[in-house]
């Protein structure tokens, strides 16, 4: 059931709004983790990390399919979620490239014919909510690209990489720590991602390769329980949102 001040995907046959598609990545290994499985197989509650992201995604209507992009080696074991969990939406399973990049760009080409919209997602990322993300469909209906971001809440330092020492201190409120999903007009991605191609570029994000278009690319603000279940720290954290500020949500 999505808020009154949740974004209301509306289709109109060619027109702006129409087709969307969702790229889910995971095909990290997630060395942070110090875990032997990879941190998106890690249980949360009583099911893998990325099947709940995947849940939260066949979950909402205006959703028209998923492509999950895994390792090499998770093929057939992602295959097995997809039937177990009935997550109709995932279209396909890839085997994911060398850095995440190479993946999304793998999933871009995976899409069907008529796709106008997509969303890029880090399958570690299973307590987005649904307001938000629809408020990043919204802007980049708008302008063609927006993300989720929250501002920074501590003071940021540059330090030098060689002897630690502070170079300088931004503005804090001029920065902001960049969450998924992030959401495009599906030719302006497909073009940014060419162009990085084509010019060797390896970006930090998806938006890092719009914005070398000098396309504008909007934020918007989501929450800080949108977390990416990276460190081992994480996962205590991760369990008290599912139980007490998403649960509703996994039901």
């Amino acid at each position: 059931m999505i808020t009154k001040k949740a974004f209301v995907w509306k289709r109109q046959v060619g027109g702006l709004m129409g087709k969307l598609g969702v790229i889910i990545v995971a095909a990290g290994k997630g060395s942070r983790m110090g875990t032997a499985e990879s941190k998106q197989y890690l249980q949360l509650g009583k099911k893998p990390i990325l099947v709940h992201t995947l849940q939260l995604f066949q979950n909402i209507h205006e959703v028209d399919e998923i492509i999950l992009v895994v390792g090499a080696d998770d093929v057939a074991r992602c295959s097995g979620y997809v039937a177990s969990y009935a997550l109709t939406k995932v279209t396909c399973v890839l085997a994911g490239g060398a850095e995440r990049q190479d993946s999304v760009r793998q999933g871009l080409h995976a899409l069907q014919e008529g796709t106008q919209w997509v969303l890029v997602h880090d399958g570690v990322r299973p307590f987005v909510r649904k307001e938000h993300m629809f408020e990043c469909l919204k802007k980049a209906q708008e302008i063609g690209a927006a993300v989720l971001a929250v501002p920074v809440k501590d003071t940021i330092k540059v330090v030098d990489a060689a002897d630690k020492r502070i170079q300088s201190t931004p503005d804090r409120r001029s920065l902001w720590a960049i969450q998924t999903p992030q959401a495009f007009r599906l030719s302006l991605l497909q073009e940014a991602h060419e162009k990085a191609q084509q010019d060797m570029f390896m970006g930090t994000d998806d938006a890092s390769l719009v914005e070398r278009l000098g396309a504008a690319v909007h934020v918007v603000e989501g929450d800080y329980y949108n977390i990416k279940i990276t460190t081992p720290e994480d996962l205590p954290w991760a369990e008290w949102i599912l139980h007490n500020v998403r649960g509703e949500e996994r039901t």
